[in-house]
């Protein structure tokens, strides 16, 4: 084996390499039976990541020139409750927060439908720990999604 070859596999990751042995991945969201492009298609992730940005800038801007009238501090303290706050209500009422409609997201359950208020609820709970929503199957399903059984998709 060529050394660019074997370093180049290494670069790409398992999945590169076992494509190229002939195994078939298929499309982000075909094993839920999802469209592979247009509405109803999975997220990718520049999209969802671009529009929890938004959020946080959003939030972070409410945080510190309502709540706190430019306290730096004390917008840091509020910022991650008032998102989770937005984020719940939002997520409960339409499905989708300002971010996610700038970029053309919408959270659902797996069936299509509205994702319940428990739903909403622990999925955002644990967007704001962070760690699940960093660790991504091959559909690009964060944990959280994963752990309430939602997807978030394109409008």
């Amino acid at each position: 084996m060529d050394t660019r070859e074997a370093l180049g596999s290494w670069i790409e990751g398992p999945k590169a390499a076992a494509e190229r042995m002939g195994a078939d991945f298929g499309y982000r969201g075909e094993r839920l039976g999802l469209p592979q492009e247009g509405s109803g298609s999975i997220a990718g992730p520049g999209r969802r990541i671009g529009a929890l940005f938004v959020d946080g800038w959003l939030c972070s801007l409410i945080a510190y020139g309502l709540i706190t009238r430019g306290d730096q501090a004390g917008a840091n303290l509020w910022t991650t409750p008032l998102f989770y706050l937005v984020t719940v209500v939002l997520l409960a009422t339409t499905g989708t927060t300002f971010g996610k409609r700038l970029f053309g997201l919408r959270v659902v359950r797996l069936d299509g439908g509205r994702a319940s208020i428990p739903q909403v609820l622990l999925r955002t709970l644990l967007l704001c720990l962070v760690i699940p929503a960093v660790v991504w199957d091959r559909d690009s399903r964060g944990l959280h999604d994963k752990a309430v059984g939602t997807v978030e998709v394109r409008i």
